[in-house]
């Protein structure tokens, strides 16, 4: 049986090739491999190990093994990957040894944020902290962050494209500003588990993605307007449409993480995103494009004039100059991707 996402895993493994014998015939740790970027990791992974007989074996740290099974049960099943059940801020540390950790657990849905941003805060710095000293106790080289955009705090709208030297940063009297004050605060521990331990830590800022497993209602626009067609409804826009976004597709997102895991200097960031804005109403159109009748689009407010731009946009400059990444999927094409997966996934 062909894999749904047979084209972009070989499209993963086309521009990873040459970087997969580092893992050989070692075992990796992953923490948040249940979620959309874990879910990418361990799908090009298991992909990677298999087409070029790695050997390799990956321990996935999860809450809930039970459920990722239910969610993803080739993942689950496969035997290079072995599920390992804890919460990231005080899971049990296992045996053995690991030639690479990456830390992927984060609570980034918008919507948690505001509930609890006392929850989102403990988990980000406490899950890092616990995963660090993981790393250090099993004498693990190479460990990769997984932090955010969010740790630029508000982009300048003199900014088109927000650089990994601005040193901006959220309010921290804004409690809205958990999540990236916290990915904010890791970045920081992980520069003085390097500094202290010895620690090669690379650091990856995300951005905003598209693709398959992408959550649906978890308060991120393009995958509520992707939920909106599915169900046959208008795609509802908060607010007037008007702030710029940026949009990488999984599968880009996987090569850039693996590249700055194994080629990365140690505590650089690497801003990992596209340049490619779009505004939310311009999105809406995009994502309406994909559906058969068209979705009807409802834009919340009216657009006030003289207000400056709301952009999160990331500069790619870094990654493309040092390892030559660039988005090479685009957005009308990851889009259609996306559904094309979703529209199997649940049957639509």
């Amino acid at each position: 049986m062909t894999h749904p996402l047979s084209i972009d895993l070989n499209h993963i493994l086309d521009h990873t090739h040459d970087l997969w014998d580092e893992v050989r015939g070692r075992r990796i740790f992953i923490t948040g491999g249940t979620g959309f970027f874990g879910c990418w990791l361990l799908e090009s992974f298991c992909w990677a190990n298999d087409h070029l007989d790695l050997h390799a074996s990956a321990l996935v740290l999860t809450r809930d093994p039970q459920k990722f099974a239910g969610k993803a049960p080739h993942l689950a099943n496969h035997p290079a990957i072995q599920l390992y059940a804890g919460d990231v801020r005080s899971f049990d540390f296992p045996a053995g040894e690991f030639s690479h950790v990456i830390h992927a657990a984060t609570e980034s849905d918008l919507q948690l944020s505001a509930e609890n941003p006392l929850l989102t805060l403990d988990t980000i710095v406490e899950g890092t902290r616990r995963t660090l000293d993981f790393a250090r106790h099993c004498g693990t080289p190479k460990f990769l962050l997984t932090s955010s955009g969010a740790v630029y705090g508000k982009q300048p709208a003199n900014l088109t494209c927000i650089p990994e030297d601005y040193v901006g940063a959220p309010d921290p009297l804004d409690p809205r500003s958990a999540y990236g004050e916290g990915k904010r605060l890791a970045e920081h521990l992980c520069t003085l588990y390097a500094q202290q331990y010895g620690l090669h830590v690379k650091v990856a800022r995300c951005f905003a993605f598209v693709g398959p497993y992408l959550p649906l209602d978890a308060s991120f626009a393009v995958g509520n307007f992707i939920r909106n067609g599915l169900r046959g409804e208008p795609i509802h826009v908060k607010g007037d449409g008007s702030p710029y976004r940026s949009y990488l597709y999984a599968a880009d997102l996987a090569i850039w993480l693996w590249t700055i895991l194994f080629k990365g200097r140690t505590c650089c960031p690497y801003n990992v995103g596209s340049e490619e804005a779009v505004t939310i109403a311009e999105l809406a159109h995009l994502v309406a494009a994909q559906f058969e009748p068209r979705p009807l689009i409802k834009i919340e407010q009216n657009r006030i004039q003289g207000i400056a731009d709301n952009r999160y946009v990331p500069s790619i400059e870094r990654v493309h100059s040092e390892f030559g990444l660039h988005p090479s999927i685009t957005l009308p094409d990851a889009l259609q991707r996306t559904t094309d997966w979703l529209h199997c996934s649940v049957g639509g």
